[in-house]
């Protein structure tokens, strides 16, 4: 099987890829980031693939007049305006967090077998006047453009950190009958116009009780017990965080030889200041979420292709 062509948008410093090209079964071919650090990072490390930088301006047919064909899109796209340390101001137009609606844009144009996106648990949890409603239209607007959707609230402690990091992870692909928004609904035996607002509503149920319960997908001392050891594991052939292994305060880290390159301090790798490491560090994802991701949807294609 030929590896899935990722187009990585709001990349960040290449969580997203990382973590699925580890699975062997991904590679990334365009990336698209409007912040200058980590566009260095990438340039970095991903020397050959394009990045563009405005994803407002992306389009298909600027992919394909350079030659780039895509399977899969990623983007843990911003999440100022759902987060509970935000201002609140959802996903409406003019919200940066709204800036999903360019993922839903391009997937209707593209057409991608799948699509992966992430952002902060709150993002269920409003707005105040109706729980579930800006997640709600997310999956309205994948629905819209014929995408079904399957969701997960997973923390950065499921995979071996140290701190609970929920975040909600978004799987999309195109509906079985392979037709959009009015179609689909007409293809299904429904005279009824279709409306998005009504979509909606059968989710609210399910997303509160989500957001009300999330605590109970999560044991309480997971995180604890990664840290101790006592739950590994593995992917890529290692423990996540490993080094992290009873590691209790900073000063326990100095000296070590076996800890990753320094993240929050200059260096002499040509990479600038702190602070745009922190800030970097700060907005990317867990690699291995999004590999351990990966690792599901090419099982779920060989055991497809298969039967």
């Amino acid at each position: 099987m030929d590896k899935l062509r990722v187009l990585d948008l709001f990349s960040g410093i290449g969580g997203f890829s990382l973590g699925l090209e580890r699975t062997g079964g991904f590679e990334t071919v365009a990336f698209c980031e409007i912040e200058e650090f980590p566009r260095k990072v990438l340039a970095k490390w991903w020397p050959d693939v394009p990045c563009y930088r405005d994803v407002r301006e992306l389009t298909a047919d600027r992919l394909a007049a350079d030659g780039i064909a895509v399977d899969v899109i990623t983007g843990g796209f911003p999440c100022q305006d759902v987060s509970s340390a935000g201002k609140r101001a959802g996903v409406g137009e003019g919200t940066r967090s709204g800036l999903y609606a360019e993922v839903i844009r391009l997937a209707g144009d593209i057409r991608p077998s799948f699509i992966i996106m992430e952002n902060v648990a709150g993002l269920l949890s409003g707005p105040t006047e109706q729980p579930g409603g800006w997640f709600g239209a997310v999956l309205g607007d994948l629905a819209e453009i014929g995408y079904n959707a399957e969701w997960e609230i997973i923390p950065a402690a499921a995979v071996g950190a140290i701190h609970l990091r929920e975040r909600v992870w978004i799987v999309a692909y195109p509906d079985e009958t392979g037709l959009r928004g009015q179609e689909a609904v007409t293809e299904h035996g429904c005279d009824e116009e279709w409306d998005v607002q009504a979509y909606q509503q059968t989710r609210l149920a399910e997303l509160r009780s989500i957001w009300a319960n999330r605590k109970a997908y999560i044991p309480a001392d997971l995180g604890k017990e990664r840290a101790e050891g006592r739950e590994p594991q593995s992917v890529s052939g290692f423990g996540a965080f490993s080094w992290c292994e009873d590691v209790r305060r900073a000063e326990d880290l100095r000296g070590r030889p076996d800890i990753p390159p320094p993240l929050f301090r200059g260096s002499r790798d040509g990479i600038p200041h702190w602070m745009d490491r922190v800030g970097a560090c700060g907005n990317a994802v867990v690699p291995q979420i999004p590999e351990l991701i990966g690792r599901a949807i090419l099982a779920s294609m060989n055991e497809r292709m298969a039967a």
